[in-house]
């Protein structure tokens, strides 16, 4: 275990410390050209997590690769078919993203890499995006995914921290990435007012017809509200750090103001509200002064020239975002049944009886 979190690359000539008795070395561009092409494999995601976690060698390696594509592509890929792939994997692929995004040389990087018709990606036809926007599609889709189906809050927390990392190095945000930013906080939205009904509804009395507690409404409505200001935080850190870099993501606050005029004077946005709000209305007062019936070349060429023009001291500074993956307090108890049912499932010509076991489930796989 010290051997694998310790060695280095045989390019690496520098003497291992003396308190490392346990480590060798291996060809790192070998290694990490093995890991892109194996990223279908529970048993690769699962190693490349371990190195990326434990191993600062690989990590470092790793994120001073020129071709980072090859690696995050095939996360990606995993997280897109979602449906497809058993919980664990997805937790190891968007850990991964998590891992990789707490760098902020990462987060630069991934939008100068222009990607062309990602054949795996179904939803539209994407002839021409960078990997950065193509990563918030994909962390956007996994999140609607999760809040329909499994509504599992860990992979919710761990997509949100992705995004939340990269949200001030934004750039050139493609337009459907943009519009799927606003789309997801419209989803949210609408679920927030759904469960305010609810809960409204619920305080008339405490018990149902037939006598069943209801659900507690006040929980969700908090899951709900912490989800909204993240949401709004992210916006928010692109809004102030890269305004200019993304007229795009304008462009879709601006075609979706509505949705954000309830939050305004909400206690638990008030604050976060005020930057989104004075772009909204700073834009919103250039498009007026512009006339009517503008072409959406015309409107994206107002507000990159407003972009120029809006006073960066007006808008207001918040604390960075950002967000570190740590390993929960017992991992094993997550781990050890993972790794014994890739073991059970991928062991040639070893037997174990399906009837004795006990350290994970038979669905597990």
């Amino acid at each position: 275990r010290k051997a694998i979190m310790s060695f280095k690359n045989t390019q690496d000539s520098s003497p291992f410390p003396s308190s490392i008795p346990h480590t060798f070395q291996i060809n790192f561009n070998s290694l990490y050209t093995a890991l892109c092409e194996q990223q279908t494999s529970d048993q690769a995601t699962l190693l490349l997590y371990t190195l990326l976690h434990q191993n600062s060698n690989v990590r470092t390696y790793m994120l001073a690769r020129t071709d980072m594509e090859n690696l995050v592509l095939p996360i990606l890929e995993i997280l897109y078919h979602v449906e497809e792939r058993n919980s664990h994997h997805v937790y190891m692929a968007l850990i991964i993203l998590l891992i990789l995004t707490e760098d902020d040389g990462f987060n630069r990087s991934i939008h100068e890499v222009i990607l062309k018709n990602i054949s795996w990606y179904s939803e539209r036809v994407l002839t021409e995006i960078s990997l950065g926007s193509l990563l918030i599609l994909v962390v956007i889709r996994t999140i609607q995914y999760n809040m329909t189906r499994t509504r599992d809050k860990y992979l919710h927390t761990n997509c949100l921290a992705a995004l939340a990392n990269m949200s001030a190095q934004f750039r050139c945000l493609h337009q459907y990435a943009a519009q799927r930013i606003i789309s997801l906080f419209s989803l949210l939205s609408k679920k927030h007012n759904k469960v305010l009904e609810q809960a409204t509804q619920s305080l008339r009395g405490s018990l149902s017809a037939n006598d069943v507690p209801l659900p507690d409404y006040a929980q969700d409505l908090n899951v709900i509200e912490e989800v909204i200001r993240m949401m709004l935080e992210i916006i928010n850190s692109c809004l102030t750090n890269s305004l200019h870099h993304n007229p795009n993501l304008v462009y879709a606050l601006l075609y979706k103001r509505d949705l954000f005029e309830q939050f305004r004077t909400h206690p638990s946005f008030q604050d976060i509200m005020q930057n989104i709000d004075l772009v909204i209305t700073f834009f919103s007062s250039r498009l007026l002064q512009a006339g009517a019936e503008l072409s959406v070349e015309r409107v994206l060429e107002i507000i990159k020239q407003g972009a120029v023009a809006l006073p960066k001291d007006r808008l207001k500074k918040f604390p960075e975002l950002k967000f570190k993956y740590v390993e929960e307090e017992q991992p094993e108890e997550f781990f050890i049944p993972y790794v014994w049912s890739l073991v059970y499932n991928s062991a040639v010509g070893l037997y174990w009886n399906p009837q004795d076991i006990q350290l994970f489930t038979m669905d597990s796989d």
